[in-house]
Parts: structure tokens; sequence; C-alpha cells
């Protein structure tokens, strides 16, 4: 209906809009999707023990953090984004073709069991997958707001209706794949990610013609030409393949993974600090103040994605769900985002009017305290009704109900501060460093998941909640230190001081201005 419209938009926005939600919604459909049914994937069919189950899940979403810094560079560089977006695409649809294929189950030798060619085309299946949403993840947003112009009073609303894309494809892949799954078998609900992902791949083709030439490679003649016999786009599309082995390698060593984002990240800091001190002075201060937040960020997504991990074996094994499969309650969450999404937006606005819209790092500081306390209420919960008796699900709906304010504090405020607080010729360094940051914070789920394996490596009731229990009251306590200098690190950012021609210009990550970054209460 919009692609055969003659008028030039739809419902009051360019129709590439409308292709760009579908793609990625067939692609948050297919990554979350398989995301539900991994770490059962690994424990019960590849019977991996639970804390190295953890730590590989752990691996991989880091590693689907980290490729987007290079993803989004050799598009702004080389090949445009629009067809960044089409190779990865076409990696994810190979990676989740891949994740249908079955070896034999059963077998707990180690030796034995890496003999078996099906797991390594699982290992391969996972680094294509990787290798892909580097290359998509964030060229897709880009192109979203190349649509429009940076004055146009429509972005903000166009990244809503993105971002509702985005979890309405978790939330249904989730529930799909999930239940496909564990109901009649992996390659049913793995086949069903490829197919959402396929499908996202031929809106995406289809639709080129919508995108009104937004996204093409900012240098055409350079792509097409020879390099020894061999068009230069060609080779690039080549390293980006080669770089699947790379991965396939590095997933399957966990602590070669940890030692490198160990070291990148000190040489990472150690720029930005040396980058920082050649400004003057607000600016520096505005930098400490970026070091401040990213510093946070692992905190927060080492707790928050213990969902598709140790939180997903726990909700299996120990809660009482009527029968329900453990995957579906993996879409609780998009499902709240769509709900409180706008409930937030609104609030934000409803306080900066009265003046008591809380600080950036004031609301970093609630997000960490409500991630904190879903953990707390969580093991409340759980040792209520006692150690012998299933946990309630209604303690499931509450730990995510809470993660998920904790989000929506967090996520868009930090995208936004990271965007605003960089100078300009930093800004793609910090937004690099903030989703490396969110790479660390993976990997340090799963350690944490590792953690609720004990010394055996299998989970246990007591044991899990332990651990629970420590990093629900380590996480508050941090939230609790940042409340008390978020006045401090508020000063540091020297709102008052902040001119337009030092910001970096309007995100195009999915994130409109964040509150709290305003002036004068203004949150625009």
């Amino acid at each position: 209906m919009i692609a055969t419209s003659k008028k030039p938009e739809f419902a009051g926005h360019p129709k590439g809009l409308y292709v760009l939600f579908f793609a990625e919604m067939w692609e948050r459909f297919s990554y979350y999707g398989m995301r539900a049914l991994l770490i059962f994937y690994l424990t019960k069919h590849w019977l991996f023990g639970d804390s190295h189950a953890n730590l590989i899940y752990g691996a991989y979403t880091s590693l689907v953090y980290i490729t987007p810094v290079l993803g989004g560079y050799l598009a702004d560089r080389y090949l445009g984004q629009r067809k960044a977006v089409l190779f990865g695409a076409v990696l994810l649809t190979m990676g989740h073709v891949l994740m249908a294929v079955e070896g034999s189950t059963g077998v707990i030798d180690p030796v034995i069991k890496q003999a078996d060619p099906a797991i390594n085309v699982f290992w391969m299946a996972l680094s294509l997958i990787i290798v892909g949403s580097g290359f998509l993840k964030a060229n897709i947003s880009v192109i979203v707001g190349q649509l429009y112009a940076r004055t146009d009073v429509r972005r903000d609303g166009a990244y809503t209706i993105f971002y509702m894309g985005i979890n309405v494809g978790a939330a249904i892949g989730t529930i799909l794949a999930g239940w496909l799954g564990e109901t009649y078998g992996w390659a049913y609900g793995f086949g069903a990610a490829g197919l959402g992902m396929l499908l996202g791949l031929i809106v995406f083709v289809l639709g080129k013609p919508l995108l009104m030439g937004q996204g093409e490679s900012p240098d055409p003649a350079k792509l097409a030409r020879p390099v020894a016999g061999i068009k230069f786009e060609y080779i690039v599309y080549a390293l980006g393949f080669a770089s699947a082995f790379v991965i396939w390698g590095l997933i399957q060593y966990q602590s070669v993974i940890q030692n490198l984002l160990i070291v990148s990240g000190v040489g990472l800091l150690l720029y930005v600090l040396y980058e920082s001190f050649k400004l003057e002075p607000h600016a520096r201060d505005r930098m400490f103040v970026v070091l401040f937040l990213i510093a946070l960020n692992p905190v927060f997504w080492g707790l928050f994605e213990q969902a598709g991990g140790s939180l997903n074996l726990y909700t299996d094994r120990f809660v009482d769900r009527a029968g329900v499969p453990a995957s579906l309650f993996q879409s609780i969450n998009p499902i709240y985002i769509v709900l409180m999404g706008p409930i937030f937006a609104g609030l934000w606005v409803w306080l900066g009017k009265k003046g008591l819209e809380p600080s950036a790092p004031a609301k970093f500081g609630l997000a960490l305290a409500q991630v904190g306390f879903s953990f707390l209420i969580f093991v409340w919960g759980a040792q209520m009704v006692g150690p012998e008796v299933m946990t309630p699900v209604l303690f499931v709906f509450l730990i995510y109900f809470f993660q998920t304010t904790g989000e929506l504090c967090l996520s868009p405020v930090g995208l936004s501060a990271m965007n605003r607080l960089a100078p300009k010729h930093l800004a793609s360094l910090i937004m690099g460093a903030w989703f490396y940051m969110t790479a660390v914070g993976n990997f340090v789920a799963g350690k944490i998941g590792e953690a609720t394996g004990g010394h055996d490596g299998e989970m246990t009731k007591q044991g899990t909640l332990d651990v629970y229990w420590n990093i629900g009251l380590w996480t508050m306590g941090i939230a609790l230190a940042v409340l008390i200098l978020s006045p401090i690190v508020k000063k540091l950012m020297h709102l008052d001081t902040l001119k337009d021609d030092e910001l970096a210009g309007q995100s195009e990550l999915g994130e409109p201005q964040a509150a709290g970054t305003g002036t004068s209460g203004e949150t625009r």
C-alpha cells in the first residue's frame, strides 16, 4: 500500500522510512529470536556447562557491539550506508540459515564435540551474524536521518517510528522463534529467525527506489576503481567476509576476547584522555563527563544482559511458568519498551517544563538504581516462597519491568549525551567508545553468568540468587554514589556555554536529544 501510493510521502513521512522500518523490524525479529534460544541451544543441544555457555553468550553479544564501529567506518569511508546494510543483511541471512544446521546431540567430551563438523558450522553461523550486524546495525539508522533535513521537525517522530519497529520485531521474533525452537526443535526456531532476516533483505532490496538516493557511497569512482584487476568494492566485501573467519576463531576462545577488550580498552581510554587535554577548559571538562558516563556503561549492561543468559536459564529451571516456554519471557522487555517508551518521553518533557527534570548524570544513577533493585526484588520474591518452591512468575515480570525503566533512563540519554558533549572532531571516536563499553558490558554479563555456575560450572538456584543479591547490592551502592556526584558532574557539563557550533550534530543512531542536556529546564 505504501509502495504503490503515488504520493511521495505516507502518513507525513517519506516512504523510505517505512522501508527501513520493516527491514529493521525483520532484522530484529531474527536477531532476538535467535538470542532467546541461544543459551538453551548451548546447554541442551551442545551440552556446554552453564558457566561456559554464559561465557560464550557474553563473548558473542560483546562482539555484536564492537563490529558496528568498523562497519560504520567502512560505510562512511567507502561503501556508503545502503551497500553496507545490504552486505550486512546478506551475511546475517547466511548466518541465521547456518544456525538451523544441527549436529549430533548428547556429546559431552569436548574433543569429540569439537570434531563434529556441525559445531564448526555453528561457530561460523555466530561469526557471520556478528560481522553482518557490524555492517547493518548502525548504518541503517544513519539512513533514517539522511531522509530528513537537519532542521526538519519530523526527525524525532521518524526515529520514534523506527524505534517502535525495532521493538515490535524483537517481541514477535522472540515469541515465534522461541516457541518453535522449544516446542518443535532448534532447526524450526532458528529457521524462523533466518526466514525473518531473508524477508528483511527482500524488503530492503525492493525498497531501494524509495530511499531517494540516500546512503550511497561518498566516492563511487573509488569503489569502481580496479585494484590488482579486482574492483575495489569487491575487495571490501571480501575483507568483510574474511573477517568472519577471524571471529570464528575468537568466539571459541573467550579468554582471548577478554584480553583484547582490556588492552584495547586501556588504549582507547588513554587516547581519549590525550585528546581531552588538548581542548579548551570547558570542552575538556565535558570530555571528563563523557568518560564518567562511559565508565558506568559496563555496570548497567553487565546486569541487564543477564536476561538472555543466566536469567533465561533460571526461568527455565526454577520458575513456575505454567508450561510456557522459557524463551518467550525474552519478549517482555521489548513489549515494555513499546508500552512505556512514549510515557517516558512525555515524562521528561513534562518535568523539563517544571524545571524538575533530572540531569543526564542523575538519570544514569537512577538507571543503575533500578537495575540493581530489579535483582534485589527478584531474590526477595524467590526466597519468600522458600528454596524448595518454584519462583512465582510475577517476579520475572517485575525484574524485567525495573530493568526496562532503567534502560529508558540510560540508553537514549547516553547516546544523546555522547553526541552533544563531544567536540565535532571527536564525535565518531566518542560514539565508538560508547558502543565499545557496551560491548565490555556484554562480556561482563558473560562473566557474571559464569559465576552463577559456581565451582562445578552448573547453575543452582541458591547459588544464582546469591550472585544476584551481591550484584544488586553493589549496583545500588554505585547508583547512590553517582546520584551524590551528579550535581558536580552536571556543573562540569558547562551547559551554559555549550554552543550549537560545538555540537556533534543530531544523533543518527536512533535517539533524539536526550532530556537533561538542555539549559534552563528546556529539553529541546
